[in-house]
């Protein structure tokens, strides 16, 4: 085992642990993958994470063979996604418990607020139930997450997207505080839904964000500049 896939998996129990503290997770439910050679690690079966060290990390490769522990029950949905997806290389699943309420309604977040094109689009989609660790789960998975970051799995939890571990769990946070804020404006009714027009401008905001850039400025006088040094 080299540095770097040492350093790979401990960032990866360091990761689990912070689903745990973050209050995204709980006991020895989720999973979490990151590509790496050929092939891919992923968080063994049944092992809680206060418990997991490196060495536990089991190895994959696209063909489905593992060295070391059994690895997550779910080990097919990560597979396929980091196959289908080369944008990403972390997929993190996890139970948070708003956003396992608004799937097991097998409800998709509509652009209630803004942030919802964080995950890429004008909707945290839901995918249709399919029973846990079967090849149809893992296909229902692949299409909700078409062009987004993230997806509710019907009467199930959640899968996050990222390039990195960080990326990967702050996205996490993300769709469990959006669901927590759509349950809650519920409660006084069906929000109302920004428009794709708007939603677009988000986006668009956010990516130009991504890159180091601020907002679109709204006119010549209207542009952050930093003060010469």
């Amino acid at each position: 085992m080299n540095a770097d896939e040492m350093t790979l998996r401990r960032s990866m129990v360091e990761t689990c642990r912070k689903m745990n503290d973050s209050g995204i997770n709980q006991g020895t439910s989720g999973n979490l993958s990151a590509r790496f050679g050929d092939g891919f690690l992923i968080t063994p079966s049944s092992m809680a994470y206060d418990v997991m060290q490196p060495e536990d990390i089991v190895e994959m490769g696209w063909d489905g063979s593992y060295a070391g522990r059994r690895p997550s029950s779910e080990w097919r949905f990560h597979r396929d996604i980091l196959r289908a997806r080369p944008d990403v290389n972390v997929v993190l699943h996890c139970h948070s418990t708003h956003a396992t309420a608004v799937a097991c309604h097998h409800r998709t977040i509509p652009a209630f607020h803004y942030m919802v094109g964080v995950m890429g689009g004008t909707t945290l989609r839901c995918a249709r139930y399919a029973t846990f660790g079967t090849q149809a789960l893992s296909d229902a998975a692949i299409e909700a997450l078409e062009d987004r970051m993230a997806c509710l799995l019907g009467q199930h939890g959640q899968i996050s997207l990222g390039t990195t571990l960080e990326g990967a769990l702050w996205m996490a946070i993300e769709v469990e505080t959006l669901a927590r804020m759509y349950m809650q404006a519920l409660v006084i009714g069906e929000p109302p839904v920004l428009s794709d027009t708007e939603m677009a401008r988000v986006i668009a905001q956010m990516r130009r964000m991504s890159y180091g850039l601020g907002p679109e400025p709204e006119g010549e006088t209207d542009v952050a500049r930093a003060r010469p040094a």
